[in-house]
């Protein structure tokens, strides 16, 4: 949530003039959702459970899912909402949530919604996990059709004190 309020304090929303036939902006919180196969770190469908139905735990880890969703875009309008004085009246605050790869889907948000910025935090994993892992900050700054800002979170005893 530090690029989010980082983007809140330092990027300035502006309304259109009032002679403008521009329409006004959005600022957009996208989270991305793994899907519920690879969330589990499995495929359901190809490993026996015994008793247990895999449709029943895939609907299960899918729910969860949905309710850890729903925490995190509840937080995250609840801080647009604490900061509400430093976006204009006319500049929609709204959230989406996309399911698949984030970095391919963060790319395919910001061409559909024509986005004049992408800021996005980076969880700075050390040069092992990125071998691995990949970047989707790093994809993001070099697919994105966008200007891209990352912000680097600070330190958990930090980010508690401000």
């Amino acid at each position: 949530m530090y690029a989010l309020r980082w983007a809140l304090d330092n990027v300035h929303l502006r309304s259109p003039p009032a002679d403008s036939s521009e329409l006004p902006g959005s600022f957009v919180v996208v989270h991305v959702q793994s899907p519920p196969s690879i969330a589990a770190g499995l495929n359901p469908g190809a490993i026996p459970f015994g008793d247990l139905e895999v449709p029943a735990f895939a609907a299960a880890i899918e729910a969860h899912q949905k309710r850890i969703t729903q925490a995190i875009l509840d937080h995250a309008l609840e801080i647009c909402r604490q900061k509400k004085v430093f976006i204009p009246t006319s500049v929609t605050v709204k959230s989406q949530v996309v399911i698949g790869d984030p970095k391919d889907k963060i790319c395919e948000v910001v061409e559909s919604l024509n986005a004049d910025l992408l800021v996005m935090g980076s969880r700075d994993f050390g040069a092992i996990k990125r071998m691995f892992l990949g970047s989707v900050s790093n994809y993001c700054a070099n697919h994105a059709q966008c200007p891209v800002i990352i912000i680097k979170g600070k330190g958990k005893e930090e980010e508690t004190s401000s």
